[in-house]
């Protein structure tokens, strides 16, 4: 729940990235994350803080978050990115693009998706498969939630991906390529990144100012090592 433990903050147009004590997960602190909606601003929407060494192929972790979106949020049909893992792969060029997310966690309406990528995506092949699971957990808003991640990353079919939603598992493949065909180091990123807005171009719904709040950012080897309610007992 604080800035100090991550290697960078991320804030774009008007987000922000606030270090708080009033409303926290378990501790004196948490982080705040703010975006708002700008008219004609064609830039993307990130008010994130990086872990930079999240994963690379081979590696089999542990992460987990806790999070609570504003009591007043307004649940519309459009993607609020809430955790991804990104890497930087130079030379890729796929989409005139180096960057590609692999896993991310996102809202939609009130409900929790995730997706993982394999493939090449890399010039000249640019192919990617994707797996994911839309609906896997029901979001409230003003309540804090729990988002643990087990994954084994390989870009062959040995890999799996898990993940407990407030102690329950609500997602599970196993058997699966869970990333790309290369050694690129992954970033954990968390935090607010209303992708909607910049992917669709306009806003949907009244809401133009959102927030939410982290906590009990970790990764690790076990799952008590990403647990709050494990390791702070």
């Amino acid at each position: 729940g604080t800035t100090a433990g991550f290697d960078y903050v991320r804030h774009e147009n008007k987000g922000q990235v606030l270090q708080v004590s009033d409303i926290t997960y378990k501790g004196s602190s948490a982080l705040l994350m703010q975006q708002t909606y700008t008219p004609g601003y064609t830039g993307r929407y990130h008010s994130e803080v990086d872990h930079n060494q999240g994963y690379k192929r081979g590696d089999e972790l542990f992460y987990g978050f806790t999070f609570r979106l504003s009591s007043t949020w307004e649940f519309d049909q459009q993607s609020y990115n809430i955790a991804q893992f990104i890497a930087d792969r130079p030379g890729a060029g796929c989409d005139d693009d180096d960057w590609m997310p692999s896993s991310l966690i996102w809202l939609e309406g009130n409900q929790l998706n995730s997706r993982i990528v394999s493939g090449n995506y890399r010039q000249p092949d640019c192919s990617r498969t994707f797996t994911g699971t839309g609906n896997i957990a029901t979001v409230s808003a003003g309540t804090w939630h729990k988002i643990i991640i087990q994954a084994k990353w390989t870009s062959d079919s040995s890999g799996y991906y898990k993940m407990w939603f407030d102690g329950n598992k609500v997602y599970e493949h196993y058997n699966i390529a869970t990333t790309t065909n290369d050694d690129a180091v992954f970033a954990f990123r968390v935090g607010l990144y209303a992708n909607g807005w910049h992917d669709d171009k306009k806003m949907v719904g009244n809401q133009g100012f959102r927030q939410v709040w982290y906590d009990e950012v970790a990764v690790g080897t076990t799952f008590a090592d990403v647990d709050p309610d494990q390791y702070e007992k």
